[in-house]
């Protein structure tokens, strides 16, 4: 599932030149460390191209976003620990999202809007209460 969500405003966000990388780290601690080839973006159709989302579907790392990565729910939270100067300004459309995620910080952000320009590597955090416990198929 992607695509793009008409009813918000387009995120302005800098693709990346150079190489560099992501650490997700999962709720139960477990991190993954991803270098991110700019030559790749996009990964998928998740996600602006070069998000965090997208990073992290083209890699294997489990991000929620039931929305499919349009802006539309707040899901995909994260929690930039390390590199967010790196990454694009967020959207009111994005924050209002936000507004509606348990355990937000100054430093959350929505997997599917925030997209890193490379110039610094990235620790972000995936939060527990974005863990969908109940899924079709398990």
């Amino acid at each position: 599932m992607g695509g793009t969500n008409p009813y918000i405003k387009k995120a302005d966000y800098e693709l990346p030149k150079t190489t560099f990388t992501v650490t997700y780290i999962q709720p139960d601690g477990v991190s993954t460390k991803v270098t991110v080839d700019p030559d790749r973006i996009p990964y998928g159709e998740t996600g602006l191209p070069g998000s965090l989302l997208d990073i992290a579907m083209g890699n294997g790392v489990d991000l929620e976003h039931v929305c499919g990565g349009v802006c539309a729910c707040s899901t995909c939270h994260v929690v930039v620990k390390q590199g967010l100067e790196s990454c694009n300004e967020g959207t009111d459309d994005e924050f209002d999202q936000l507004d509606e995620a348990p355990m937000t910080t100054l430093q959350s952000r929505l997997g599917c809007q925030c997209v890193p320009n490379g110039t610094a590597d990235l620790v972000v955090e995936i939060p527990a209460v974005n863990k969908n416990l109940v899924r079709e198929g398990h």
